[in-house]
């Protein structure tokens, strides 16, 4: 006997395969190719895209854990070829603090137990480990891999291709291309394994390294070393991202390792 609960309104995608014991709520749509594991829950106003892999005990569109939500339609849209694991939960957003989208992008992988609270936004080929937990309006940039049991304060941000280690509380904002760790957490110099492994070239790792050593040992403040990076960098696009993200940064970024000289190899 198949206890499976989909509701005759939700929209399944050809081959789709949806296990027993979970259930699927009216106004969801799974894309073609999607596998829903047993025992998985996903609620109302959750668009999932093709050839993903949802696994047993994740739920999918909750409301969001937020007393600022009075019960109005929101939503949670996830791309294609993404992987969520046991357990995870991803909560719809919430109009009065948020966008009421929570937002997750193509070839993410969520492993077990991790939850993505209202009006996060994560991007594409986002790693996010065990127990990683988001607070509300968090945001992961492309390429990003957050270390297991790590947890962000709402609204922080992670940049394009940062890495960072496990057990991690992420209070500031993390810019493209790093490596955090430590407790507090701090710069620790470029993700350059991670950089080689998507193409990068020397030359390019090289230019974005001198940014750093602008932006973290130069002894400015922020303001004068992006501005110093903008008089002294040749033009690229990844000066850009990283000037950008850093002058738009709201809760400020994670500073250097003052207790370490350190050099970027």
């Amino acid at each position: 006997m198949d206890y499976t609960v989909i509701h005759p309104n939700a929209k399944i995608g050809k081959n789709v395969k949806i296990e027993p014991f979970s259930f699927i709520a009216e106004n969801v749509e799974i894309g073609e190719g999607t596998w829903i594991g047993p025992h998985v829950t996903i609620l109302d106003y959750v668009k999932i895209g093709k050839n993903c892999k949802i696994f047993p005990g994740a739920i999918i569109g909750a409301i969001p854990q937020d007393l600022k939500y009075a019960g109005e339609i929101s939503h949670v849209e996830i791309g294609d070829n993404v992987i969520v694991r046991e357990c995870a939960t991803v909560n719809r957003g919430t109009a009065a603090s948020g966008n009421g989208t929570t937002r997750i992008g193509n070839n993410t992988m969520l492993m077990s137990y991790v939850h993505v609270a209202h009006d996060c936004t994560i991007g594409n080929n986002v790693i996010l480990t065990s127990y990683v937990g988001l607070a509300g309006e968090t945001k992961v940039n492309d390429f990003a891999i957050i270390g297991g049991n790590s947890v962000a304060h709402q609204f922080t941000r992670i940049g394009e291709h940062a890495m960072i280690s496990g057990g991690s509380l992420i209070g500031k904002d993390i810019p493209p291309f790093v490596l955090a760790g430590h407790r507090p957490l701090v710069f620790g110099g470029l993700n350059i394994i991670g950089l080689r492994r998507r193409g990068f070239s020397n030359e390019r790792i090289e230019s974005i390294k001198d940014i750093y050593r602008i932006i973290y040992q130069s002894g400015l403040n922020m303001s004068d070393a992006c501005r110093k990076v903008e008089e002294e960098i040749p033009a690229s696009a990844d000066k850009d991202l990283i000037v950008d993200f850093i002058r738009s940064s709201k809760r400020g970024l994670i500073r250097a390792n003052i207790s370490d000289s350190f050099e970027m190899e």
